[in-house]
């Protein structure tokens, strides 16, 4: 999960090569979640689909806070993960659920314990490729002086 940064007179910026790269990240996140979840029965096809979850999240966070280190922005999708699966422990998430029938992709219904774990090896897996993929070189926007 590429994070190419370049430079300017506020600090760093996203390059356009970067955003597009968490935009396809998301995208293949998404379509693989969607594939396991109306696919795979059981409690694999959950714990993966909870694990896609919780990558897709890491990958957002990344998204909406491009200049957040890695280390800091696993720990805060994990948390909006767990703060999404805590809100299942009342009726709120159901009953949108009832109203808007995707929101239950988003949001769940009911609390599961395991889901905890599963994010966890949803981010940490998010993490690890975003640290394993090769980086380019940033680029100064100002020219280098001689």
């Amino acid at each position: 999960m590429e994070r190419s940064v370049s430079t300017d007179s506020r600090g760093t910026r996203p390059t356009s090569k970067s955003i597009r790269s968490l935009l396809a990240y998301g995208a293949v996140i998404i379509a693989t979640g969607l594939t396991v979840h109306f696919t795979i029965n059981g409690p694999v096809g959950d714990f993966a689909a909870d694990a896609l979850y919780a990558a897709l999240a890491y990958v957002v966070v990344s998204f909406i806070a491009p200049r957040v280190r890695p280390q800091v922005s696993a720990p805060v999708a994990y948390l909006v993960c767990v703060a999404i699966e805590a809100a299942q422990l009342s009726p709120m998430p159901a009953a949108l659920a009832d109203a808007f029938p995707p929101a239950r992709l988003v949001l769940g219904t009911t609390f599961a314990p395991v889901d905890l774990l599963a994010y966890a090896v949803g981010v940490s897996a998010a993490l690890i490729c975003d640290r394993l993929i090769p980086r380019r070189r940033t680029r100064s926007i100002r020219p280098t002086a001689r």
